[in-house]
């Protein structure tokens, strides 16, 4: 088996742009800086075997980032973290209720048995001279058997 990477990718973004909160939802960083209503970002951050994996075949534990922006001068400063936090309650809602992303993978890792659990963090980003209130997402999933383990000759 291989990663179904695109598939991942688009049950992800899917979740983002079916919540109907961001004026934006790209599939990669933003190397421009986002608009002024909330922006979602999404990509790969990692990969690496998880120990569950078997003798037969390894599974992996993929993290993606998801980030949301929002210009600090967007709106009025009392309102912008309560706007960005709903928008992660409804993503955490999402992951949860869809724990296997359309059975893409086993599960998203909400507890952390295997790393860091999902989780947003807060701060601050420049980008091309705004500066954005953002929260990182980390979303830790798990999938099962992508690479067949063996001698070779």
């Amino acid at each position: 088996m291989s990663l179904p990477i695109t598939d991942i990718t688009d049950r992800v973004v899917s979740h983002a742009l079916g919540l109907g909160l961001f004026e934006t939802v790209n599939r990669a960083e933003p190397k421009n800086a986002p608009g002024n209503g909330l922006t979602c970002a999404i990509w790969t951050e990692r990969i690496g075997f998880v120990r569950s994996s078997g003798l037969a075949s390894g599974s992996a534990r993929l993290v993606f980032t998801v980030r949301i922006y929002s210009n600090i001068n967007a709106a009025p400063d009392e309102a912008i973290d309560p706007e960005m936090l709903n928008a992660v309650d409804q993503l955490f809602a999402a992951y949860s209720a869809d724990f296997t992303l359309g059975d893409l993978v086993r599960h998203v890792d909400l507890l952390g048995v295997y790393g860091v659990p999902l989780e947003a963090v807060a701060g601050y980003l420049l980008v091309e001279g705004g500066e954005y209130r953002v929260i990182t997402i980390v979303l830790p999933l798990i999938v099962n058997d992508l690479w067949t383990e063996g001698e070779t000759a």
